[in-house]
C-alpha cells in the first residue's frame, strides 16, 4: 500500500482480556516480514520460545516461496514465465500454482468477472503497477479491454497446463496471492503442532487460528473507512479468514476526482460509492478474492454470497454527509448488529 498512494492500516489487531493463570505458561512469540510488496505479522503462542521463532522462520520462507512463485514484478517468477509464454503455447504449471489458478477462474464465473485475474493491464495502464496514476481516455479503456477476461485463460487438468487464446492477455494475482499467502504460513503453523496464532498479510488479510490465552477467540477491528485510528465494527475470529478491500489503500487525485486500485474489470473504471468491504470466510484465499465484491456492490453480491453459506460480507458506503458511513451486513448473525458491536464468528 502506498500513498499518493496513501499508506494506510486497514485493520487493528487487539487482544482484550488477560490471560488466566493456566494461560500464562505460555509464551507469545511476534515476528513481521517483508515479501510480497507488504509486511506478513505472525503472533503465535507456545511453550517453547526458541520452538516457536523456528516455526515462524520456516513460515516466512514458505512466505518468500509463493513470492518468488507468483510476482508478476520479478521476471524469473512462474507466473512472468506464463505471461510471457502462455499465448504461444500451452505452459506446464506447478500443481500448488494450478489449483489457485483454476480457484481462481472459479470465483471470476460466480462474481462474473467482478474478480478477475487478467486485469492486470489495466492496473498498469492506470498507473498502479508502479505506484503512478494516471488517466487514461475512454478510446485507451476501450482498446485495453479487449485484452482482459478471464475467458481468455484456458486451463487444461488432465495435463496441468494453461495458456491463453489471444495475445496480450496477462495474470495478475494481486487480487488472491496473498489471502493464499496466509493460507500456507497457517498450514506450517498447524504441520509444527502451533493452535494459537494469527497470521497477517499486510493487515489487510487475516486468519485467526484458534484462540490466545484465557480467549474465546482473536479479536479483530475493523477500521472506520474515513478515520485510520477509528474502529468501526469488532469481531472475533476463531479458525476463520478476514479480508478487506479499501478505497484508501491506493487512489490518486486528478482534476478534484478521486480514483481509487480497486477496478471494476468489465467496465475497465475505478469503483466509485463504496469505501470498504470486507469478507469473512474459512479460508483467507476465499476471503482475499470475495473482498472484491466491492465491485459488485451490496445487491449484486446476494447471488454470490448465497453460493457460499460459510461467507459474511460487511459493506461500507458513503453516508448522507461527508465524512459518515453507512454499513450493511450481508448472511451472518452480525446482520442486525450495531455498528461497533461485538460479534463472534468461527468454529
Amino acid at each position: 500500500m502506498i500513498q499518493q498512494f496513501f499508506l494506510r492500516p486497514l485493520l487493528a489487531l487487539i487482544l482484550l482480556a488477560a490471560p488466566g493463570e493456566a494461560a500464562q505458561s505460555l509464551v507469545r512469540y511476534e515476528a513481521s516480514h517483508e515479501a510480497m510488496g507488504t509486511v506478513f505479522t505472525v503472533v503465535a503462542y507456545g511453550r517453547d520460545r526458541n520452538f516457536l521463532g523456528e516455526v515462524v522462520e520456516q513460515v516466512f520462507q514458505e512466505l518468500d516461496r509463493v513470492d518468488a512463485q507468483m510476482s508478476n514484478y520479478k521476471p524469473e517468477s512462474e507466473l512472468s514465465a506464463i505471461n510471457r509464454e502462455a499465448a504461444s503455447h500451452a505452459v506446464l504449471v506447478e500443481p500448488h500454482l494450478f489449483r489457485l489458478l483454476e480457484q481462481s477462474v472459479q470465483y471470476s464465473r460466480e462474481t462474473d468477472g467482478a474478480f478477475d485475474i487478467t486485469v492486470g493491464p489495466l492496473m498498469k495502464h492506470w498507473g498502479f503497477f508502479r505506484g503512478r496514476g494516471l488517466l487514461p481516455s475512454p478510446a485507451e479503456i476501450t482498446d485495453v479491454l479487449k485484452r482482459v477476461g478471464y475467458q481468455h485463460i484456458k486451463l487444461d487438468p488432465a495435463a496441468r497446463t494453461i495458456r491463453f487464446d489471444k495475445s496480450g492477455i496477462e495474470l495478475d494475482l494481486g487480487g488472491i496471492a496473498k489471502g493464499y499467502a496466509v493460507d500456507q504460513a497457517v498450514e506450517v503453523l498447524r504441520s509444527n503442532g502451533i493452535a494459537s496464532a494469527l497470521v497477517s498479510g499486510g493487515t489487510s488479510s487475516i486468519y485467526a487460528l484458534g484462540a490466545p490465552p484465557g480467549e474465546r477467540g482473536w479479536h479483530v477491528t475493523v477500521r472506520d473507512p474515513y478515520q485510520a485510528g477509528k474502529p468501526a465494527d469488532t469481531l472475533i475470529l476463531r479458525n476463520y479468514s478476514l479480508s478487506t478491500s479499501g478505497s484508501y489503500e491506493k487512489f490518486f487525485d486528478i482534476g478534484g476526482k478521486t480514483y481509487c486500485h480497486i477496478m471494476d474489470p468489465r467496465t475497465g473504471w475505478p469503483v466509485e460509492n463504496m469505501l470498504s468491504t470486507t469478507v469473512l470466510a474459512p479460508s483467507t484465499t476465499e476471503s482475499d478474492a470475495l473482498s472484491k465484491l466491492f465491485v459488485l456492490g451490496v445487491e449484486g453480491s446476494r447471488r454470490v454470497l448465497a453460493a457460499h453459506p460459510d461467507l459474511t460480507a460487511i459493506f461500507y458506503l458513503p453516508g448522507n454527509s461527508p465524512g459518515h458511513y453507512r454499513r450493511t451486513v450481508l448472511r451472518s448473525a452480525v446482520n442486525h448488529a450495531a455498528p461497533g458491536t461485538l460479534v463472534e464468528v468461527g468454529p
